[in-house]
């Protein structure tokens, strides 16, 4: 059924097989010229005057897993908030079975807007935190 599209899988396959073979030689052999041209250029008194700080280490924040963190939790918390407004508007609806009576498409219309408000608002508030935190590094 599906005969047409294995032959360009597979040749598509072997073909970033091989590309990211090379490309892996390539880096690597990038990689240790560079590391030679820094080598040249450092000495001992270098390394021993450089100390990391706390300060240095937390400049490079990075705040995908907090937005990440708070998407999921208002996502959690619209499904929760979307449930519960659904058990308490319709009681019986894990009973009907007829589309007819409009329960089920409101039930993902308010399932859908609560995963999409909650998630907005965790956004937001991840967005805030990013600033508060910004801003007292300043």
């Amino acid at each position: 059924m599906m005969d047409f599209i294995t032959i360009p899988i597979v040749v598509g396959t072997i073909t970033l097989g091989i590309y990211k073979l090379f490309e892996l030689f390539v880096r690597r052999k990038e990689r240790l010229q560079i590391i030679e041209k820094l080598g040249d250029k450092l000495d001992a008194s270098f390394m021993q005057q450089e100390q990391i700080s706390p300060i240095r280490i937390f400049n490079n924040f990075s705040t995908g897993a907090l937005k990440a963190g708070c998407l999921l939790i208002g996502v959690g918390l619209g499904l929760l908030v979307g449930f519960i407004l659904m058990k308490n508007l319709y009681p019986n609806l894990g009973m009907m079975f007829d589309y007819e009576t409009g329960a089920i498409q409101i039930a993902s219309i308010v399932f859908g807007a609560s995963v999409l408000l909650f998630g907005g608002i965790s956004l937001l508030v991840s967005f805030y935190i990013e600033m508060r935190f910004s801003s007292k590094q300043k």
